[in-house]
């Protein structure tokens, strides 16, 4: 059921946004589930987010009323940690994340802090540019950390795949995807989106792959993607949260293959796709549901029948 929040004033450098899009991401659903611990409750969910400000705080400079941004999954961070001032504030031990510990985009409004809110390119509609918010820079990230590898595995084609498969192809890199077993329609949807090949995830590639990208959070597929790369290929845990990985034999670890993990992002990160998304035109593909039925969403997305992303739209 829908449930009326009393608004709050604004606190200093923060802004007040009229949400008109959020999509939906799995990491909703691992909070929504109990699996991420120390949420603030209650919670409202989302941190895919596009809408409009409609009021300022105090010392906000650069955004000004009436501007279209975005809202990531990083809300809030220190500032001033060994972490936060080397430029790793993505590990910042006291960092807030966008609903999960600040209420998020699953409402009509919503407040968050000026210093991670982003404007958004203006060739993307509401709708289009609310996965680029989550999906597209945790695709983005992922991609960074596998390396300029030429054949690269994405194992798991949803939301975040789907557009990190065009930055990986615009870079000149070879995306081939792994799906669940037997799923034909996310097979031909990674084809669909750029991938040269597209097959089970248990299979094995037709050629070594030079690094993987695991978007699905199933531990088991990190022994997969450990068999499928090449001595001296990595493996990137792309998910905020991922079941227990089994054990597996020495011997796949071996010749200097690694296993690595993305934590968040950071607001370098948003900006560098930010500019990338600018220059080029992402595909997003959308399925679109309006705001009071977000557990549809979530439900969805959790029996996996979404091709690309789910969008709340007001």
């Amino acid at each position: 059921m829908p449930r009326e929040l009393a608004p709050r004033m604004l606190s200093r450098g923060e802004v007040r946004i009229r949400v008109s899009a959020c999509a939906v991401c799995r990491t909703d659903l691992h909070v929504v589930d109990g699996e991420l611990s120390d949420p603030k409750l209650p919670i409202v969910p989302g941190h895919e987010i596009v809408g409009r400000i409609e009021e300022i705080g105090a010392s906000v400079e650069v955004l000004k009323t009436g501007d279209r941004v975005g809202v990531p999954w990083l809300g809030w961070t220190c500032g001033v940690c060994d972490f936060c001032r080397r430029g790793e504030e993505n590990l910042c031990p006291n960092a807030r994340f966008t609903g999960y510990q600040i209420d998020g985009g699953f409402a009509e409004e919503t407040i968050a802090d000026a210093r991670y809110v982003f404007p958004l390119p203006g060739v993307y509609t509401d709708e289009e540019a609310a996965p680029l918010m989550c999906a597209g820079l945790i695709g983005w990230r992922a991609l960074k950390a596998a390396g300029d590898a030429p054949r690269l595995g994405f194992y798991g084609f949803g939301a975040a795949a789907h557009l990190a498969v065009q930055a990986a192809r615009h870079r000149g890199q070879d995306v081939y995807g792994f799906v669940r077993p037997g799923d034909e329609k996310a097979k031909a949807f990674a084809r669909a989106m750029g991938a040269v090949w597209a097959g089970d995830s248990n299979a094995a590639p037709p050629v070594p792959l030079d690094a993987a990208v695991i978007f699905a959070p199933v531990g088991e597929l990190v022994p997969a993607a450990l068999r499928a790369v090449r001595p001296g290929g990595r493996v990137v845990c792309a998910g905020i949260h991922m079941s227990d990985i089994p054990s597996f034999p020495y011997e796949i670890l071996w010749r200097e293959r690694s296993v690595s993990s993305v934590a968040n992002l950071t607001r370098t990160d948003a900006r560098e796709f930010l500019a990338l998304a600018h220059a080029m035109k992402f595909r997003t593909e959308t399925t679109r549901y309006p705001l009071a039925d977000a557990n549809r969403a979530l439900s969805d997305l959790r029996t996996g029948t979404l091709s690309g992303a789910a969008v709340l739209v007001r």
